[in-house]
């Protein structure tokens, strides 16, 4: 038999009870105004997260910016025409060599869109010797384009379409560009408009790749491919500063080792075709090389640094200004000059028709002399002649 209470005990029951019950009151109504109070709260994100995060978010803005103004280009020429000789026992037969009949080829490649009226920059290679070229914006839009000017030497040209309010994608400092820094490649690999890929900064300043006359090229591990030649490389405010050019490829795909243009040489060629339709590129006229020590002890210079003329073209500047085969260049104007890829980058920042002052090693003697840069002929072969 339960026991019964005394009368204090049983006030302190009632008490207790009436106070668990106002305290299940509060919590229900707390519980009706914000339901989500009762669930756990998630622990903090991490800061490397929230970085990944805003880097994605970046990568997202920049595509958004920057895809409108990339195009597609493909275009078509024909090949053809090339005799086949052949061996005097088959001429018997057909009486004469064979003509290998005309065949039609196309190419594909991506272009930057960089004035508004229809301008645009891609790589000569996309579009040399083409018959017909079609352009294809992110729209879906197509237009028949017209070659403005071609510059082989940097492999840039520039094409015209008949269009007005394009979107543009302006300029930046590509030599403000870091070694590791963040770069986006925009362009049309194997036909497939739009696409954006990303990567890293790897060298700038990249020559001697044997890839065009003139290198200075920006290495990036951002993917390209086929098709992405005259395409975007934009740094993450959505600026200009390389168009996508070739790669180092034993399989002819990505092999992670991709070069772009720099802006800075991209603008001024851009400029001059737009202007002029051609560009008046300096020359000097001059086969050099680098020394090596063998070479720098038997023509008595101090060490190798300098660009050593191994031959010139008769009558061109050069030739013109008295400088021989065997000079070695030390410097140019007031700048130094350590190898040939020097002496080819100063030689570019001359205008046509410059007077300067050239100071060389003859047979280890310094000596000044006076040359007026000249302008590279278009009508003869000069790859490979400063």
């Amino acid at each position: 038999m339960r026991p019964l209470l005394r009368i204090e005990e049983a006030i302190f029951v009632v008490h207790v009870r009436v106070l668990l019950g106002f305290c299940a009151l509060l919590l229900a109504a707390a519980l009706q105004a914000d339901p989500t109070s009762a669930v756990p709260s998630s622990p903090a994100e991490s800061p490397a997260i929230t970085s990944a995060r805003e880097l994605s978010r970046a990568f997202v803005e920049v595509a958004k910016k920057v895809t409108p103004a990339v195009v597609n280009i493909s275009s078509t020429r024909v090949e053809g025409g090339r005799r086949i000789p052949l061996s005097p026992l088959f001429r018997e037969f057909f009486g004469s060599d064979l003509v290998e009949p005309p065949r039609q080829v196309e190419s594909l490649g991506s272009g930057v869109i960089v004035r508004p009226d229809g301008y645009i920059v891609t790589n000569c290679h996309v579009i040399q010797g083409a018959q017909e070229i079609k352009v294809k914006l992110s729209d879906d839009r197509e237009f028949d384009a017209q070659v403005v000017g071609l510059d082989p030497y940097t492999d840039l040209a520039v094409v015209h379409i008949d269009a007005t309010g394009l979107p543009i994608l302006p300029f930046g400092k590509s030599d403000d560009l870091q070694v590791g820094e963040w770069v986006i490649a925009v362009g049309s690999p194997l036909g497939l408009s739009g696409t954006v890929t990303a990567g890293i900064v790897s060298a700038k300043g990249r020559k001697n790749v044997g890839i065009l006359d003139y290198e200075d090229f920006i290495q990036t591990d951002a993917a390209i491919n086929p098709g992405n030649s005259g395409g975007a490389l934009v740094n993450l405010d959505g600026q200009l500063v390389g168009i996508n050019t070739a790669i180092a490829s034993e399989g002819g795909g990505y092999d992670g080792v991709c070069f772009a243009t720099p802006s800075a040489v991209v603008w001024p060629v851009v400029d001059a075709l737009i202007r002029d339709g051609r560009i008046r590129r300096p020359w000097l006229g001059v086969i050099a090389r680098d020394l090596d020590v063998r070479t720098a002890e038997r023509l008595g210079c101090p060490d190798t640094k300098g660009a050593l003329i191994a031959n010139m073209v008769r009558n061109g500047p050069a030739h013109r200004g008295k400088l021989l085969a065997g000079d070695v260049v030390v410097m140019f104007g007031d700048q130094p000059v350590k190898s040939r890829a020097d002496l080819q980058r100063l030689i570019q920042s001359c205008t046509v028709g410059a007077t300067v002052t050239v100071t060389v090693l003859r047979q280890g003697q310094p000596l000044q002399l006076s040359l007026t840069v000249g302008e590279r002929p278009s009508t003869v072969e000069t790859k490979g002649i400063l």
